[in-house]
């Protein structure tokens, strides 16, 4: 019997009348038993798209790989059932769950390039998902199949294109192709976790159309892991909010985003960038309780403006608003001051001479000119955002500021005097006032370096001894809002948000004039991302920094921007004060951009 027959005796349940169901699934820390995810009920329906949400650390990708039947090393699954299209996979032995594994449920990692062999061509990579699942039964049917799923996910289908490796495809082809791997065998269930955190809006518009297309033409049903609530007011059906471990609340998204119930909701949907403006973000102090030190009671009291003694005694039931929305908290109906102020976000801060001017800059790779003819202008206590798709030059202008980009020509200036192109060659004064913040987190900082120790870095490259500078890293930390204890601490003892707290400190400790922040929120959730927000404001505020903000999050410049400079193809397109590039936009591919830009506002019109 052919592996495809075995495994469809061995669902023995037809595929067609049934997607998701997770029943009161729980996964342990394995060396002592604390749960990492507990009491997880969700349905979803083929066809349908469900958003999981939620901070990091929650538990998401967590049920998300249990979906498949995998835990991470040290995690155990403790109890639970999960049905997919009726087959109970939990229970299945090893050599079964590997054959369900793109057969019966797919998945889909955030990062495309990880999900892909670099050293294969993707057309041998998409064989061989059909060859291991024996799907069509023969060779042709098999290429047939590659040339429709290529169709499916809007990708050339002829040979040539075949042939390419992953290096050669930009991020969004790249994510197309593991969309098309995912759906190759026509699975009942796709889990896609965080598929599109790395990706311009433009190409996020598209990966998500056919995302849609495919979960609704082929009755999948498709669990979606983000932070990005905006997305899943977008695209999802259902949401369900998770919170320390545990769904705190659940429904349909008109529901959720219409009339959050639960206190946590609320903060997420306050916290959330609007592309339309109209509100403040807002943050929440605090993190949510890690394994193991979970309290008793409700796990989100020690952070909520609603908790009293009730909330502590016992974890709250769930409550039904209605037949599309339930949430677990016995405050439902009652309102906190903290998740309902509304207003421009922007605060004004004062505004001086030119700090950074940029003219006529051309730049390149190996000869090969990317941008072309770049002149800009940055003031003190100003933030310019820099915005557009990916590969539109925003990182090579941003870097040659900073002195990280050698190859370019034209002029920039600090305080009017011409920077060298290369840091190395610019004096320390010079390499001190432009400091750099990167993207991600994790892999700025030496995971052999105390927290303290990476701090104190560019004052040791500026002459002042370790010992001297030990209360300007404490002081510095203090205006990051961290204890003076994390200076001892290592960077894998710390959360994304706090991470990303550390590389700012790094950057003010030299007292710098310019901060340039590239994509410093992306990989952040958005209770995170706007306590960063708000701390960037609050140093350009108290600091009169100048701040250089790249980034393709569109919602996000109008609450942190003065003014925004859209690039196009190395170019810069438009330019002016945000409120009018964002709210006015003059050229077509900066209306293309802001109409591309997922809405939570729009989607509940």
């Amino acid at each position: 019997m052919a592996c495809r027959e075995c495994l469809q005796v061995l669902i023995g349940v037809e595929k067609v009348n049934s997607g998701l169901r997770i029943i009161n699934l729980r996964l342990n820390v394995a060396a002592t038993g604390n749960d990492i995810v507990d009491e997880v009920n969700l349905t979803i329906e083929k066809g349908r798209v469900l958003g999981l949400v939620g901070e990091s650390g929650s538990g998401k990708t967590t049920v998300g790989l249990a979906v498949l039947s995998h835990a991470r090393r040290g995690v155990e699954i403790a109890h639970g059932e999960i049905y997919c299209a009726g087959t109970e996979v939990l229970g299945l032995d090893a050599d079964a769950k590997r054959r369900i594994r793109g057969e019966l449920v797919s998945y889909v990692p955030q990062d495309p390039a990880s999900s892909l062999n670099p050293a294969l061509r993707i057309g041998v990579q998409l064989m061989e998902v059909l060859e291991v699942h024996d799907f069509g039964g023969s060779s042709e049917a098999r290429k047939a199949r590659i040339k429709e799923m290529m169709a499916e996910v809007l990708l050339p289908t002829d040979d040539q294109y075949l042939e390419r490796y992953p290096h050669q495809l930009s991020g969004g082809q790249q994510q197309r192709v593991g969309l098309a791997m995912a759906f190759a065998c026509r699975p009942s269930v796709i889990v896609l976790d965080e598929p599109t955190t790395g990706l311009d809006v433009s190409t996020q518009e598209h990966v998500l159309k056919t995302i849609r297309q495919l979960t609704r033409d082929h009755g999948v049903a498709a669990l979606y892991i983000t932070h990005d609530l905006a997305v899943v007011a977008d695209l999802a059906d259902d949401v369900a909010v998770m919170y320390a471990g545990r769904v705190v609340e659940q429904g349909e998204v008109a529901e959720i985003f219409g009339n959050p119930a639960h206190p946590y909701t609320r903060h997420l949907v306050a916290a959330a960038p609007d592309i339309a403006g109209k509100k403040q973000i807002v943050g929440l102090s605090g993190r949510a309780p890690s394994p193991g030190k979970r309290p008793t009671g409700c796990s989100f009291a020690p952070r909520c403006e609603l908790a009293a003694d009730e909330c502590r005694e016992a974890f709250p039931p769930n409550v039904r608003i209605s037949d599309a929305h339930s949430a677990a908290c016995i405050k439902i109906g009652k309102r906190g001051e903290t998740a309902t102020q509304t207003s421009p976000t922007i605060q004004s801060v004062s505004q001086g001479d030119v700090i950074i001017e940029v003219r006529n800059v051309s730049a390149g790779y190996s000869g090969t000119t990317v941008v072309h003819d770049v002149s800009l202008t940055l003031r003190k206590g100003e933030c310019l955002a820099l915005v557009g798709e990916s590969g539109s030059g925003k990182t090579t202008v941003s870097r040659a500021i900073g002195g990280l980009h050698r190859e370019w020509t034209g002029s920039i200036l600090l305080n009017g005097v011409p920077l060298r192109s290369a840091a190395r060659q610019r004096s320390v004064e010079d390499r001190l006032g432009i400091q750099y913040v990167f993207q991600n987190p994790y892999g700025s900082l030496n995971p052999r370096r105390t927290v303290g120790d990476s701090i104190a870095r560019p004052l040791l490259i500026a002459g002042i001894s370790k010992s001297a500078s030990r209360s300007q890293v404490l002081d510095v930390l203090d205006k990051v809002n961290l204890p003076n204890s994390y200076a001892n601490k290592f960077p894998d003892q710390l959360s994304g948000g706090e991470r990303q707290r550390v590389a700012i400190a790094r950057a003010l400790v030299s007292n710098p004039q310019v901060l340039v922040c590239d994509e410093v929120t992306s990989a952040l959730d958005v209770l995170v991302q706007a306590a960063i927000v708000d701390l960037l404001g609050n140093l350009r505020k108290d600091l009169g920094l100048s701040m250089l903000f790249v980034t393709h999050n569109l919602p996000l410049v109008r609450s942190i921007a003065d003014h925004v400079a859209v690039m196009s193809e190395g170019r810069i397109v438009e330019v002016g004060p945000s409120e009018s590039v964002i709210g006015d936009p003059q050229q077509q591919y900066t209306r293309n951009l802001i109409t591309a830009t997922p809405s939570i506002e729009r989607s509940l019109l």
